[in-house]
């Protein structure tokens, strides 16, 4: 029997404002062709067949005649809902593709962990077999999606953080254990009748303990711990003889173990995934054991590059990428029309306000497009570095410039749009700050003025005091009255450090 291991699709993905459509749809079409040059049994998807929970119609319209073709290879097509994916969505489709040799798994059934054991019909929606091109049974699945919290546990009062995470653990365990164990009398029945043994396949959509913890960190793959479970140890799989996992987007062995893999995404869904080479995995059981794991490179159907560069050597390093795009273009019959997509970090920010333009007028006539310019991590290293040392400062210490400043500082100003908005938060700042500077003066001017005044009431003679005592009492009852609103004017402007943020110089519309 050969399985074809596939998962991470994300049909649908807008990668900086490009479709993947494109991608997409000659993958699929060069997975039809493997199917029939290799004479597969079964594709297990396992896992985010969608980038979003409400896909866009042509990635759905995607996903069905994919499944429509597959039809006349007589080919399994097991779906396995991953974080991405939205139970509803798949779910309203199970009956009608169950008829097309489809199954999709979209939720785990809570096993025997506290109602009791699964009934037949809850059981075979997650453990059932497979099927040879001939109709034979060649193995059993445990079609085990993206495990919620819902599903397996219950929260009980006082539990620490800690208690929360190991009943977790504990409890995907025992499903796991479960579903194996059911698995595995099928398996033993099925021998017993025909003398014939048969694989047991597992599947999961999760982050495994002994995975590269950087690949595990790429920016296109979202943390979907489970509960406060951050990663789940390979030693609580059961032993089946082959499992399938999703969600890592680098093909690996979990805790070197050859029957435990993540076979990847099959294109690049970010730009740290640029250099990989994408694969699926061709997996053959022999004898009802594992035999052989094959990979399988995807082509690359949109090529990306990460430039790493200073603002002196950009045109230099654009036309290195030039050269390499070429040679690949001639290399992999790429159409002569395409444009590679680029990622440009600097090594430094100083520049960062007219780097696009810079960009653009370099690149005018090469067959490159920029996606996106930023400063490289060391720089924003060091640029959190001096915001960290303003945050140890007190209001107190800094003027309102500085606040703003280090407000500002915090942002990402990268595309010409934001560094425009950058440019007319501070012009309306700068604003702001003359008309604060000149009500300060202001309050200043008049408060010195009624001192002065009042100073000259004190050296007028005695009788001149105790003729207008009701005239002073009356002025000085006034002159507390307009004190009032200049001291709290005062008060509202040494505020102004605390409240004025981007978002509400923007609103104000000076």
């Amino acid at each position: 029997m050969r399985i074809i291991h596939t998962s991470d699709w994300h049909l649908g993905q807008y990668f900086y404002g490009k479709s993947r459509a494109n991608e997409h749809q000659q993958f699929l079409s060069w997975l039809l062709t493997q199917v029939t040059i290799h004479n597969i049994d079964a594709i297990i998807v396992a896992g985010d067949i969608f980038d979003t929970s409400t896909p866009p119609s042509y990635a759905r319209e995607m996903y069905f005649d994919f499944i429509a073709r597959l039809q006349g290879s007589n080919c399994q097509l097991i779906v396995l809902a991953g974080n991405h994916d939205s139970v509803a969505m798949l779910s309203e489709s199970q009956t009608v593709l169950a008829s097309l040799s489809t199954r999709v798994i979209t939720q785990v059934i809570p096993a025997a962990l506290s109602e009791g054991e699964l009934d037949d019909k809850a059981l075979c929606q997650q453990v059932f077999p497979l099927h040879d091109t001939q109709g034979k049974i060649t193995a059993i699945m445990c079609a085990i999606p993206f495990v919620r919290p819902r599903d397996v546990i219950r929260s009980r009062a006082g539990q620490s953080a800690g208690d929360k995470q190991q009943s977790l653990q504990q409890a995907i365990s025992d499903h796991y254990q479960y579903l194996y164990q059911q698995a595995r009398k099928q398996a033993d029945a099925f021998e017993k009748a025909e003398g014939i043994a048969v694989p047991i396949i597992a599947t999961g959509h999760l982050t495994a303990l002994g995975v590269s913890l950087n690949d595990s960190k790429s920016d296109s793959v979202r943390d979907i711990y489970i509960g406060s479970l951050e990663a789940f140890p390979a030693s609580a799989f059961p032993p089946a003889d082959y499992i399938a996992l999703g969600h890592i987007h680098r093909a690996q062995q979990v805790a070197k173990s050859e029957h435990i893999r993540y076979c990847g995404s099959p294109i690049a869904l970010s730009f740290d995934e640029a250099k990989q080479d994408k694969r699926v995995l061709m997996v053959e059981f022999t004898s009802g054991k594992l035999s052989q794991v094959e990979d399988v490179i995807v082509p690359c159907f949109q090529p990306l590059y990460m430039v790493k560069t200073s603002v002196d050597e950009l045109e230099a390093s654009l036309q290195e990428t030039l050269i390499a795009f070429e040679k690949r273009q001639a290399a992999e019959s790429l159409p002569k029309d395409m444009k590679a997509w680029l990622d440009i970090e600097i090594d430094n920010g100083d520049h960062l306000s007219d780097l696009s333009q810079r960009v653009s007028e370099i690149a005018v006539d090469m067959p490159l497009e920029v996606l996106l310019v930023r400063r490289c991590k060391k720089a924003r290293q060091r640029r959190q570095a001096q915001l960290s040392r303003q945050d140890n400062s007190t209001l107190n210490e800094l003027s309102l410039t500085e606040v703003f400043d280090s407000r500002l500082s915090q942002l990402e100003w990268q595309t010409d749009e934001e560094v425009a908005r950058k440019t007319r938060l501070t012009q309306l700042f700068a604003e702001l700050s003359v008309e604060l500077s000149l009500k300060r003066k202001q309050a200043t001017a008049f408060s010195n003025e009624k001192s002065d005044t009042n100073k000259g009431q004190e050296t007028s003679t005695s009788a001149e005091k105790e003729a207008t005592t009701q005239s002073g009492l009356a002025e000085e009852e006034s002159t507390n009255a307009d004190k009032e609103p200049i001291i709290a004017e005062k008060d509202s402007v040494i505020t102004e450090k605390d409240s004025i943020t981007p978002e509400s110089l923007e609103q104000s519309n000076l």
